[in-house]
């Protein structure tokens, strides 16, 4: 058996671009054949995924998936450098396994959920499953983040809009759990992916943005009306800050499918619980919208096809 060198890894690398662990351990299992060790990682799907890894993957989609008791909940994001990719059937097959194992996992942070083993193949890890779809699709691709969340005395619900542009997860704390419950918080988790709330309730905003809020409210007020008295300045603040609330926390915003038009998602909550004979509250939210904060490729076809007959 040849001596495993970092030369000899760094060579591997630089035939097949695979990444710098998957070639140790692809020369380890072939005793230091380099040439056994190439068919190694293109068995393994592994060879030329590294290759794709600088392209940016700003598509892709968000999935749920919800426990059979309703108790936990998982959102991942998976990206693709293409939406024509992120509808390719392997791509979502892909991302519903990534989905799964993240309902079980205990990771708690995407490194070490890239690095436990691969539910399907414990021969390999999440990572190098990443790689070898990446070498089978074509795309460079990521498992960008997940969050799980558990609700012991409720539920979670969840909600996909626009085939996995926006994923939602809504906790629920409810004495009672029914249809009628969970088709509320089917509506409100729909709401969320729509109207884009940052809180449950005012309750959660930072306080230390509230005061600097005043602030510049304040100071905008001053400008508008530099001769009016403290208290009608206060009033405008006030009144400003209130309309940004209502906007910013779920149960102060108008419920999309309320019939009047006026009925606030708070109210809405409590028609639902009284209903019931129930005791409910909205514990936690989290809403991911596929490819957010990350750079967009910006090109269009024509460029495209001209880059490749170049």
């Amino acid at each position: 058996m040849a001596e495993i060198t970092a030369a000899l890894v760094k060579e591997l690398r630089e035939i097949t671009g695979a990444g710098m662990m998957a070639c140790k351990k692809a020369l380890t299992e072939t005793a230091g054949d380099m040439d056994k060790a190439v068919e190694y990682l293109r068995e393994q799907g592994l060879a030329g995924a590294e290759k794709k890894a600088g392209r940016i993957a700003a598509e892709g989609v968000s999935f749920t998936k919800i426990s059979d008791d309703g108790k936990t909940g998982v959102v991942v994001e998976v990206n693709a450098e293409t939406d024509f990719v992120a509808k390719n059937e392997k791509f979502q097959n892909f991302v519903k396994e990534v989905a799964a194992q993240a309902l079980k996992t205990s990771a708690t942070d995407i490194d070490s959920f890239l690095q436990e083993k691969w539910d399907l193949d414990p021969s390999k890890t999440v990572s190098e499953q990443l790689s070898a779809t990446i070498s089978v699709i074509g795309e460079n691709m990521n498992i960008r983040r997940f969050t799980k969340i558990t609700e012991e005395n409720g539920f979670v619900q969840d909600y996909i809009h626009s085939g996995g542009r926006i994923g939602v997860l809504l906790q629920v704390k409810s004495t009672v759990v029914n249809d009628a419950i969970k088709d509320m918080a089917k509506n409100l988790a729909m709401q969320i992916a729509a109207l884009n709330p940052k809180y449950i309730t005012r309750a959660e905003v930072d306080q230390e943005y509230l005061k600097n809020e005043k602030e510049i409210l304040l100071a905008a007020a001053k400008n508008e009306k530099p001769n009016a008295p403290e208290k009608v300045l206060l009033g405008m603040v006030e009144g400003r800050l209130n309309k940004e609330l209502q906007e910013v926390c779920l149960v102060d915003q108008v419920y999309v499918r309320a019939e009047d038009g006026k009925q606030k998602v708070g109210q809405y909550l409590e028609s639902v619980a009284k209903a019931q004979n129930a005791e409910i509250s909205l514990v936690r939210f989290v809403r991911y919208e596929t490819g957010e904060g990350l750079e967009k490729k910006n090109e269009d076809f024509a460029a495209e096809v001209a880059a490749q007959i170049k």
